[in-house]
């Protein structure tokens, strides 16, 4: 028996069931879709994420940005204000934090982590914030749950679709500053 996995297409989906079946395509909703867009200024090369309406824009022309949707940190989980991309990688390893494991024991079961792939949490993509020189443990990541985008339900990381983080990631690089909303 098959268990549940995603297939990327651009922003649409195709979800595989858990018998193996095809499930009902995901589409995300346009406003999620990435758009050029007037935006503050801020400097060139800035990823800014508001948390409040799951938007992340990258100003890559002030003052103009890409807006893209994501998935954001449930209430009292997010990050919040200036980091940088410390790190980048693709098709990243995950291990949940032990403040995960101690807030939800069902991810106890992958405390030895979980290789890089399609079926990591990680998607894609994965940009680490850091502060200070040290890793924050939070990500600017792809994601096997696209329907996420636009939700506020992750352990506190930025959620993208795995075509789009792949777009970010080719565009910033380490160093690159974060603002988080």
């Amino acid at each position: 028996m098959l268990d549940r996995r995603t297939l990327l297409l651009g922003v649409a989906a195709l979800v595989i069931g858990p018998r193996g079946g095809l499930a009902a395509p995901f589409k995300l909703d346009p406003k999620y879709e990435p758009q050029r867009v007037f935006y503050r200024s801020y400097p060139a090369g800035t990823i800014v994420v508001d948390t409040g309406n799951h938007f992340l824009f990258f100003v890559d022309d002030p003052p103009f940005a890409v807006r893209y949707g994501v998935g954001v940190g449930r209430a009292g989980l997010s990050l919040k204000g200036s980091a940088v991309v410390g790190r980048k990688a693709e098709w990243p390893f995950w291990r949940p934090t032990d403040a995960m494991i101690s807030r939800s024991p069902k991810y106890a079961r992958y405390a030895n982590g979980v290789p890089g792939g399609p079926n990591n949490p990680l998607g894609a993509r994965a940009l680490y914030l850091y502060r200070d020189g040290e890793d924050t443990m939070y990500r600017i990541h792809g994601t096997n749950q696209p329907s996420s985008i636009g939700q506020s339900v992750s352990n506190g990381c930025i959620r993208m679709i795995n075509d789009q983080v792949i777009q970010l990631y080719d565009r910033v690089p380490v160093g690159t500053p974060v603002l988080v909303l």
